[in-house]
């Protein structure tokens, strides 16, 4: 839902730890009479600056909005570095380390649990229209977009979004663009310079107006010298400290083309309209795929029969081989025909704790049941804080283990722990990444503009690393499932990663669902007709624990696909979740039966 503001919007991105620059910018909003209700700041609360601590205090006092940026991403889950998305190596990564690391032994753990609960995007209804307001991209929290961005990557990440603009941050430099009659707006930071030659900083005003929305890009005076002091007496790159003075950053090396060469060349403030008549209508959304005949009304009506009046199949918990938690259905990003709509806004599953699932394997404890296999889905399982605690929980009682996961920056920023698990305890931890074609394009279009390649890079650093690594693919493009094994046999064979493309365990191919989509139904009688027994579905082996967003405890489900239908939930404990399954969803005859999909490891 989105909250509405009826007045005078500021915004404000990248405090930095610079506690002078943020006291300044809240000043500000207080001389412009700007509740803090109307107070938005993009992320990156903490970061090069001295004032870690006072900085994140000064704005959670405030009472403003805050979303999260991948520093506190990063600082909220212990992780190794600030996941700023600099290039390996480059100046700005090295210097990072340093202010990082000063960040990392100041913050406690109240401020850490604070930074991992802040949302990862906010919508906000303001002169009748909808933004989202992000940190970085829509789908990814440490994607640069600068003014020179191409417009066909605006447009792909506002198609995303499914609104009428974005508000972001996290480049640094302020911009405003408009595409297709739709916002793009980056207020800019207010704890460091824009490289522009100049100690000021910038934040932005959003006013309604009767033409549109007035968007004001606002320079920043504050002491920057008693800032920049504070900084070289803890020590700090002395880079950073001398760039609040001189408006030049040490480092450029995240800057393309166009805004290198600006180096050095002071911004003006500016006022840009958004006019009414620039508002689109409506926005591109992704090419629907070739329609499938629509489901008959009548259909998966009945739990007992189906259309025809005949019995509908139901399936027995023949043991609870495995059990699966989805962690959350938060992700890092938002793929278009996602199973269960993960992104990074949607929390209809709440994360899950690690006391919460304690519970449950303490009932398989009590009841001596017959679970050899834990699976952790989302979401992205590795966003949620309990993650690696969970991990360890369930290797240390000797359960086999398999994550679900897009191998992305959630899962990297925790390489140490994770190198720390495999050495102890990797013989039962299995990693299966989602790497939906062996196509980049393909693999894109499903997921979004640059993701292919940071989930190669997680796939091949997994393999290299020695985990147990296996992929889930997805039938997206009509071929064979023999021709598609055959293009990620070649995809594996060029990066090195030794996964066997033939073998159905470590290569799942998962058909594509459309609940919309006709599918037969399954009747008691008719099984000899189907590619698989009732035994061999998931349902009759698996159950899944989900945490819905108003629930006050977990509940247990029928399987991974259907967390959302009630007629599927069975249940608080896993002894109540133990009856028969109705196959009375089109999730159930398209993925299970027909499909003869399963999500579990073997």
């Amino acid at each position: 839902m989105a909250v509405h503001m009826d007045g005078p919007v500021l915004v404000f991105g990248g405090p930095y730890s610079n506690l002078e620059a943020t006291e300044a910018v809240l000043s500000e909003a207080r001389r412009r009479a700007i509740p803090p209700e109307r107070i938005i700041c993009t992320g990156d609360i903490v970061a090069y600056a001295a004032d870690a601590e006072a900085t994140l205090a000064a704005v959670r006092d405030a009472g403003i909005w805050a979303i999260m940026g991948n520093c506190e991403e990063s600082l909220g889950s212990d992780a190794e570095d600030c996941g700023c998305g600099y290039s390996a190596g480059s100046a700005c990564d090295l210097m990072a380390v340093e202010w990082y690391r000063h960040a990392d032994r100041t913050l406690d753990r109240d401020a850490r649990a604070w930074m991992a609960r802040l949302p990862r995007q906010l919508e906000i209804e303001i002169g009748g229209r909808r933004l989202v307001v992000v940190h970085g991209g829509v789908r990814q929290i440490n994607r640069f977009f600068f003014a020179s961005t191409p417009v066909a990557a605006l447009r792909g990440e506002l198609d995303a979004a499914h609104c009428d603009g974005v508000v972001a941050g996290h480049c640094g430099i302020p911009f405003t663009s408009i595409v297709d009659g739709r916002l793009w707006h980056n207020s800019g930071a207010i704890g460091m310079p824009a490289n522009d030659g100049t100690a000021r900083t910038w934040f932005s005003v959003l006013t309604p107006t009767g033409d549109g929305i007035a968007i004001e890009h606002c320079a920043l005076r504050y002491d920057h010298a008693a800032a920049a002091a504070k900084m070289r007496a803890q020590g700090l790159p002395e880079g950073y400290a001398a760039a609040l003075g001189s408006g030049l950053w040490p480092s450029r090396d995240v800057l393309p083309e166009v805004e290198f060469g600006h180096t050095g060349t002071a911004l003006d403030e500016t006022q840009i309209l958004w006019r009414r008549e620039d508002r689109a209508r409506s926005w591109p959304v992704p090419a629907a795929r070739p329609a499938a005949p629509p489901l008959a009304a009548e259909k998966f009506r009945d739990p007992d029969r189906t259309a025809t009046g005949a019995k509908r199949a139901a399936v027995t918990l023949r043991g609870l081989k495995t059990l699966w938690f989805n962690t959350g259905t938060l992700c890092n990003i938002a793929c278009h025909h996602c199973y269960i709509e993960s992104s990074p806004r949607n929390d209809r599953l709440s994360y899950l704790t690690l006391a919460e699932m304690r519970g449950f394997l303490d009932e398989i404890a009590r009841d001596g049941l017959p679970t050899e296999e834990l699976g952790f889905t989302g979401g992205e399982p590795f966003m949620n804080p309990d993650m690696l605690a969970m991990l360890e929980e369930g290797l240390t009682r000797g359960f086999r283990v398999i994550v679900l996961t897009n191998a992305m920056r959630p899962m990297l920023r925790l390489k140490a722990p994770l190198l720390d698990l495999q050495r102890r305890l990797g013989a039962r931890l299995t990693l299966r990444v989602s790497l939906d074609h062996y196509t980049r394009e393909l693999h894109e279009e499903e997921r979004g503009a640059d993701t292919w390649q940071p989930t190669i890079d997680g796939i091949t650093w997994l393999a290299a690393n020695g985990f147990t690594v296996a992929v889930a693919g997805r039938m997206l493009s009509g071929e064979s499932d023999a021709a598609i094994r055959q293009g990620y046999a070649q995809l594996f064979t060029d990066h090195g990663i030794a996964i066997d493309a033939l073998d159905r365990d470590t290569l799942t191919l998962f058909p594509e669902m459309d609940a919309a989509a006709d599918v037969p139904e399954i009747a008691a009688d008719g099984w000899g007709q189907w590619p698989i027994s009732s035994d061999a579905l998931m349902c009759a082996s698996a159950r899944m624990v989900v945490k819905r967003r108003e629930s006050t405890r977990p509940s247990v489900v029928a399987c991974t696909l259907l967390p959302y239908d009630e007629a599927f939930d069975l249940g608080a404990t896993l002894s109540e979740a133990a009856r028969a399954v109705k196959l009375n969803h089109p999730h159930c005859a398209k993925f299970c039966v027909l499909g003869a999909g399963s999500c579990g490891a073997s």
